[in-house]
């Protein structure tokens, strides 16, 4: 029968259509046909075809815009929101509008066109992690910013316009709703209980085991009981943290490992897929938050968005949890 889980975390349900159980291989994806580096902006040798650069990772002496580099960060070309200019609100009867200030800057994650972030060196993928703290620390200075999003879209099904492996910063000057109910529902479960549900499913997690896919000293993965979508995986640091910007340097190969692993497993086990993953800290006017806890969400693309999720809110997610986290664990055997 099916099951209507809640996600005490998001305050929201989710269907679990047991009845429509599917399998990896259930799942036909269209293998994209590589675009190449002839046009792609991003590879070592081609500086100049980019905005100019922010900052990069590269030999200590070397001139900006140059090749040589390992990370490298530019502004979005056709950036979402720009750095420039003031907040200014306005209304238009019962609307409000403000000018589109933020900032949007692509994080490039390698000067080869062919690598992936999850088959990168364990140095290389932390020197990514590291930039991502680099710059959240540096923009959360700006006093016109109220939230910083740090996001990936893996495949053309998630929304990459490059093949080129990078990532995106998205910095604005309101809180995002998603992040608005995350926190309302975990300070509710706070005032309730006295604890941190992150910590909680943590602890329960761990104990139960079922959905658990990664574990080292310092972070979990799991497969969450009221996933959206089928193999969706969730990092969290095992001590509690509401910060991205307290993560400790020795914690990077920690998390470094903990996103590597929890990717491969995916590829693995459902090739060719697609997918975001998207970091969730906590807003930049309350760094340090009782009830909230840092993450990342890795939600692969492989179910479609219809009338009845848009109409009501609920997902249906044809793959339990369980299901999906003894698929990954096998995948992760077949690559050990």
């Amino acid at each position: 029968m099916p099951e209507l889980r809640r996600d005490p975390a998001k305050g929201k349900w989710v269907i679990i259509a047991v009845e429509r159980s599917s399998r990896p291989s259930d799942f036909k994806l269209e293998v994209e046909e590589p675009a190449g580096p002839e046009k792609c902006p991003f590879d070592g040798g081609k500086e100049d075809q980019t905005p100019p650069e922010i900052t990069a990772i590269r030999p200590e002496g070397s001139n900006l815009n140059t090749p040589g580099w390992t990370v490298r960060v530019v502004p979005n070309k056709f950036p979402a929101l720009k750095i420039e200019g003031e907040i200014e609100s306005r209304g238009n009867g019962v609307y409000d509008a403000m000018n589109g200030v933020g900032a949007h800057e692509i994080i490039i994650e390698t000067p080869d066109h062919f690598a992936a972030f999850e088959t990168l060196k364990l140095d290389h993928a932390s020197k990514i992690i590291w930039m991502f703290r680099e710059r959240y620390l540096d923009l959360r200075k700006d006093q016109r910013l109220k939230y910083i999003l740090i996001f990936k879209n893996k495949g053309r099904r998630a929304g990459a316009s490059l093949e080129h492996s990078h990532s995106q910063l998205i910095a604005t000057p309101i809180m995002p709703d998603l992040v608005k109910i995350e926190l309302e529902a975990a300070l509710t479960y706070y005032r309730y209980r006295g604890r941190c549900v992150y910590c909680d499913i943590i602890s329960q997690e761990i104990n139960e085991g079922k959905r658990l896919i990664f574990e080292n000293d310092d972070f979990i993965a799991i497969t969450p009981y009221a996933s959206i979508v089928p193999f969706e995986i969730q990092i969290m640091p095992k001590q509690h943290s509401s910060d991205f910007g307290d993560i400790r340097l020795a914690e990077m190969n920690s998390l470094t490992k903990a996103l590597q692993s929890s990717l491969k497993m995916l590829a693995k086990a459902v090739p060719h897929v697609s997918y975001n993953f998207y970091l969730h800290t906590s807003p930049l006017e309350n760094l340090t938050i009782p009830h909230y806890h840092w993450h990342i969400e890795i939600v692969p693309r492989l179910t479609h968005i219809a009338g009845f999720e848009w109409g009501s809110g609920l997902y249906i997610n044809p793959v339990p949890p369980e299901n999906a986290a003894k698929f990954l664990l096998e995948a992760k055997e077949v690559q050990e």
